[in-house]
């Protein structure tokens, strides 16, 4: 098992791959819609929309944690941790730690003020792997989304 490193755009086809496995994992598995050609150009053009670290075991990658920059008007700048993926068949060794411990270390050396992101209400292994590691999971807020959709019918009764 390697340390993580930052994903390359070679990477992106296994991510995506990863992302999918947690899609069916949260029982959406027919809502990812991104592309290996939208990572790449998302994650590496002029200006990148995120930043993806990945773990490898004997040269696959079998973990990625996708994070990017908010602006809180509470705190400044923070990240969002978008996903900590860590695919089946390795969970349990230590992966999700090392790409926790990637993302609160890039953080810090941002100068980040928080670093934030959602759990599913049910995922009770995610949270208490969270709370163990000393996050705040604030089981009071509500997630509030518009997709593209609901965007539409929005800007048509304006």
């Amino acid at each position: 098992m390697n340390k993580p490193r930052r994903a390359t755009k070679d990477d992106m086809p296994r991510v995506l791959e990863l992302i999918k496995e947690l899609a069916i994992f949260e029982k959406e598995p027919d809502a990812v819609i991104v592309t290996t050609e939208q990572l790449v150009r998302d994650g590496f053009g002029q200006q990148p929309k995120f930043v993806c670290f990945v773990v490898e075991i004997d040269g696959t990658i079998e973990g990625i944690a996708m994070i990017y920059p908010r602006y809180s008007s509470w705190k400044g700048e923070v990240i969002h941790l978008e996903d900590l993926i860590v695919s089946q068949a390795s969970r349990g060794k230590g992966l999700g730690t090392l790409l926790l411990d990637e993302v609160v270390k890039y953080g810090k050396q941002k100068g980040v003020k928080r670093i934030s992101w959602d759990v599913l209400d049910w995922n009770e292994p995610a949270i208490k792997f969270y709370e163990q590691k000393g996050a705040n999971v604030m089981r009071d807020w509500d997630i509030v989304q518009m997709d593209e959709t609901a965007i539409d019918n929005y800007l048509a009764k304006l």
